[in-house]
């Protein structure tokens, strides 16, 4: 009776967190870039209670054995990299990616980080940040006597500069690509 009941508890720990993954994947519905996960499970190891082969009676053998499972626990959220739905936002700076990739962005510290979100902004002394004030890596600066920027599908960012027919390039957003990411998303 108390394997039972132990059996029972670790379902509803591993049940637990995954309404906790839900929670998670609800809150951040409407998080730019946001990639929703899953919980995977495992089941726990198996009492052998009669092993298969086991004599039954004085003449006969056991074919089956007898096993008990001891339960289940959570042992991994996997992430879904497909993509999600574009939306217009209206930002002169907001791209999305279509496939696979992260923009790189410089964090405070000098390491690269690695994100889908892409709500850009020009801080003060021009560059393109995120919405936390990352850089982007390469770093691209808009002028300040710029009248309108504007990003191809190939992720070139140029400018139209005050005084000047031709627009100037600035620079290229680069993506990051990920071999676990790539194959997961589709």
């Amino acid at each position: 009776m108390i394997r039972a009941l132990y059996t029972a508890a670790s379902g509803m720990n591993a049940q637990q967190t995954n309404i906790d993954n839900v929670a998670h994947n609800l809150a951040n519905v409407n998080t730019t870039g946001f990639k929703k996960s899953r919980v995977e499970f495992e089941d726990l190891v198996y009492q052998e209670i009669r092993a298969a082969g086991s004599s039954a009676s004085a003449t006969t053998e056991a074919p089956v054995g007898l096993e008990v499972g001891l339960g289940t626990r959570a042992v991994a959220t996997a992430r879904n990299f497909s993509a999600g739905n574009l939306r217009q936002t209206g930002g002169p700076l907001d791209i999305a990616i279509q496939g696979d990739g992260f923009f790189k962005i410089t964090l405070p510290d000098g390491t690269t980080g690695y994100s889908r979100a892409g709500t850009f902004h020009q801080d003060a002394q021009g560059l393109m940040v995120t919405s936390e004030g990352y850089s982007m890596d390469p770093q691209i600066t808009i002028p300040p006597n710029a009248t309108s920027v504007s990003i191809s599908r190939d992720g070139v960012v140029s400018a139209t500069i005050a005084g000047q027919s031709a627009s100037q390039q600035l620079g290229t957003i680069e993506l990051a690509n990920f071999l676990a990411s790539a194959a997961k998303g589709r």
